[in-house]
């Protein structure tokens, strides 16, 4: 039976968060919990992430050397033993080892990042493979099995 004794809030309807700014009878009253003077207890204050109060910041304390190539291009090295663990898995099916056939089977992390075919392993198979670069190793061992290469212009 509803009577004024017995009712309560919906479950989920009363929030426990802090009421700032409604004056001193919420228990917050005051400085609205922001402390007493400072940059810090004004409107509008917001700090910059690397802001370490007038301290001399990491970026500037720690010393610079060397030089950064900004046209460098990283390739994703696929070893040759890595193809022939996809072939003996009957992951390729048609013999063409191309960038959507390693990325659907996780040997390139990006789709469309470049990537080179390096020669450590064996290759059994004949399979026509697709790449950025090839080292000479793996050119040669490829060759061997009886495949093809195709470079592919990034």
């Amino acid at each position: 039976m509803n009577v004024l004794s017995n009712l309560k809030y919906n479950k989920g309807s009363k929030k426990n968060r802090k009421r700032i700014g409604r004056g001193e009878g919420s228990g917050h009253g005051g400085t609205s919990t922001v402390g007493m003077n400072g940059q810090k207890s004004r409107r509008g204050y917001s700090s910059r992430a690397w802001f370490e109060g007038g301290q001399m910041p990491l970026q500037r304390r720690v010393p610079k050397r060397g030089f950064t190539n900004i046209f460098r291009v990283n390739y994703q090295p696929i070893n040759v033993d890595r193809i022939q663990k996809l072939i003996d898995d009957k992951k390729i099916e048609d013999g063409i080892v191309n960038q959507i056939t390693l990325y659907k089977n996780g040997l390139l992390s990006k789709a469309v990042a470049p990537y080179k075919i390096l020669g450590n392993g064996e290759l059994k198979a004949k399979v026509t493979v697709e790449a950025h670069k090839f080292s000479e190793s793996a050119k040669q061992k490829i060759e061997a099995a009886g495949g093809s290469i195709k470079v592919i212009e990034a």
